[in-house]
């Protein structure tokens, strides 16, 4: 079965800019683009308790206003995009279930968010962060379109490619303890088919008997030269599989996650994975993405690995 580029879709500006991502990502990655939403809905949990209850459309009404979502969204991003193939599914089921069905034949699966906000931050709760805690396949959060990739023509080099071709950099979060192939690897395919740099961001902490570089400054060089040299050794095989993408590699003191959120207001995608390991109470996420999903302007591929 041909994999897809999915997107969930609820009506809202936010996911139809992730349609909108997911609609040139088709394209550059030459699959077709799946509409899908949920159409079975049910009173949310958080209602205040009434003697009237909290009215749910019937179930056909529910699934013609999905249909009429999926036609509107079509017609959308088919009309900026004619010759992308556009398949569309409305899917029986509450939201997290269907969008955790649906992602399984997918190449990725692409939601929206509004970033952190009062409503937002609800949302994300409810739905994307559920449905990216459990995805085994790559997640794409799409802001609403507040900020987007500049369009240019592929250019068959990637020197000076930001200056040229007005690409923005796709931006990787490194863990070089736990470095991970099919993280590593989906940044650089993503630079890559973008004709863009990879700007490779490491965040490291100095050990706890560490006072700072003014008291030892040997120490702090042979600290700095030790984690580059890390980090040139993990990149290096990448780089010659990649060798039209241009890298540039920096390792930062504190955590990666403010570093990150800084670079995404220049970046076009910033790649973060999620390790599969199961928090005390739901499943985990871990702090740098957390922080990515609510401050980052730029989309942001989380990857799932074990």
């Amino acid at each position: 079965m041909t994999r897809t580029i999915t997107v969930g879709l609820d009506g809202s500006p936010a996911s139809l800019a992730a349609a909108d991502w997911a609609a040139r990502e088709a394209q550059l990655r030459a699959l077709p683009l799946r509409l899908v939403t949920a159409w079975e809905w049910h009173a949310p949990a958080f209602a205040p308790a009434t003697g009237l209850g909290v009215p749910v459309p019937p179930s056909d009404l529910q699934r013609a206003s999905a249909q009429r979502l999926l036609a509107q969204a079509r017609a959308r991003v088919g009309e900026a995009r004619p010759g992308l193939r556009i398949d569309t599914d409305e899917i029986p089921g509450l939201p997290v279930p269907a969008l955790l069905k649906a992602a399984e034949d997918a190449e990725l699966l692409a939601l929206g968010s509004r970033g952190l906000s009062k409503a937002a931050g609800f949302l994300l709760g409810s739905v994307s962060h559920a449905v990216l805690a459990s995805c085994g396949r790559p997640v794409v959060i799409v802001r609403a379109a507040e900020h987007g990739e500049e369009e240019a023509p592929p250019r068959t080099s990637a020197r000076d490619v930001s200056a040229v071709t007005g690409h923005r950099d796709v931006v990787l979060g490194l863990d070089l303890h736990k470095p991970n192939d099919a993280v590593i690897d989906f940044a650089f395919d993503a630079a890559a088919r973008r004709a863009a740099r990879l700007r490779i961001i490491h965040g490291w902490t100095l050990p706890p008997y560490y006072y700072g570089g003014a008291l030892m400054p040997d120490l702090n060089d042979g600290m700095v030269k030790q984690v580059r040299s890390e980090l040139s050794d993990v990149v290096r095989p990448w780089q010659d599989r990649y060798p039209a993408v241009e890298v540039s590699a920096q390792a930062t003191v504190g955590g990666a996650g403010r570093h990150l959120v800084d670079a995404s207001y220049d970046a076009a995608l910033v790649v973060v994975g999620r390790q599969n390991r199961r928090a005390t109470v739901g499943a985990h996420i871990g702090p740098v993405t957390q922080a990515l999903l609510h401050h980052a302007v730029a989309p942001v591929a989380v990857i799932s690995h074990d």
